[in-house]
Order: C-alpha cells, then structure tokens, then sequence
C-alpha cells in the first residue's frame, strides 16, 4: 500500500513539473508571438497605450486629422485625452479647425488657458456622448443628453442630419466609438 502511496505521489509531481513546463513554455511562445502592448510609464493612462494593429480609437484619429488640430489641442488642455481613449464606447460631435475659427476673436485661445479649463471641458464634454450614435439610429427631433448634462438636438432634413442645426458632413466609425465631423463648435446652453 505504501508503495502504491509513493508511486501515485512520484507520479503526480512528475505529472505536476511537466504540465508547469508546458504552461510556461506555452506563455513564452504566446509572449514571442504576440503584438507587443506597452506604456509610457507608470501611472500612465489609456492614452499612453501603444498597440500597433488595432483600429485606432476617437483621439488617434482625431490626431491623424489636419482638420482637428485645434480640437486635439483643446482636448489635451481639458486633461480628456485618456477618457477619451477608454473602452467607451463614445460619439464626439467633431468641429472642424473651421468650426473653431467661427467664433469671436480669442475664444479659443481664452478657452485654451489654465485657469479656463473647466469652461472648456464644460463646452467639451457637451460635443461627447457616451454610446453609439450612428446617424442610422437617430431620428428627427430626438435629443440626447451629453456628458455635460445638458441637451442636443437631432434634425433630418433632405436626408442630412443635423446636430443643433449643424450639419454631420462626415461619420466616422472607431475602435471605441464614432465620431460625427460637423462644421460649428456647440456651446452648452
């Protein structure tokens, strides 16, 4: 009976090493294989994340973009670069550079200062819903609340869309949301 104990006990360690073997060469082949993710630093967020062959989430393409160079400026002053690179998922309503050089002289530039942060993630936050809008989705007359609390409104007409009476000129599906390119900044009310 002993003997039967301590071969069943050699047995179960050998059995034991050698899975643990398999398991850990296993991990290292996947290691090899795998796209490499990392961040900066630590403490980083989302945003620091580098992954090279998924699709790109609302703030890298929102980068990639000539025609958003002032929103990813706003954006990043606002401290949102990482809630914005999160899961979501998330529609930005998009103004264009254009949409920001339609307000009065120095807006911008007032918004962009430290002391006016929270004023201007206030006029962020109501560009940004959390969900998926797709303009297939949407209908005349409906309203969405915004991170900010407050509302916007969606119009169709002629078979465009319409967000507070700015035109959607673009839509734009990305790994954590939509984005939705429209030509006017929206100011919360």
């Amino acid at each position: 009976m002993k003997t039967i104990l301590n071969y069943l006990l050699v047995a179960g360690t050998i059995g034991l090493f050698s899975c643990s073997s398999q398991t850990d060469a296993k991990a290292e082949g996947e290691k090899e294989n795998s796209t490499e993710t990392t961040t900066e630093a630590n403490g980083a967020g989302q945003s620091a994340v580098q992954d090279a062959t998924s699709n790109p989430n609302i703030v890298q393409v929102a980068v990639g973009s000539k025609d958003h160079t002032t929103l990813v400026a706003a954006v990043k002053a606002a401290s949102l670069v990482d809630a914005l690179s999160n899961a979501g998922p998330f529609t930005v309503f998009a103004p264009t550079n254009a949409a920001f050089d339609k307000l009065p002289a120095g807006t911008v530039d007032g918004l962009l200062k430290p002391e006016k942060k929270d004023d201007l993630t206030a006029v962020l936050e109501y560009h940004t819903y959390v969900g998926a809008l797709k303009t297939d989705y949407m209908q005349d007359g409906q309203e969405f609340e915004m991170v900010n609390g407050s509302k916007v409104k969606i119009t169709i007409k002629d078979g465009k869309y319409f967000v507070n009476g700015s035109e959607i000129v673009a839509s734009i599906t990305t790994a954590n949301g939509i984005i939705h390119v429209i030509n006017d900044v929206l100011l919360p009310k």
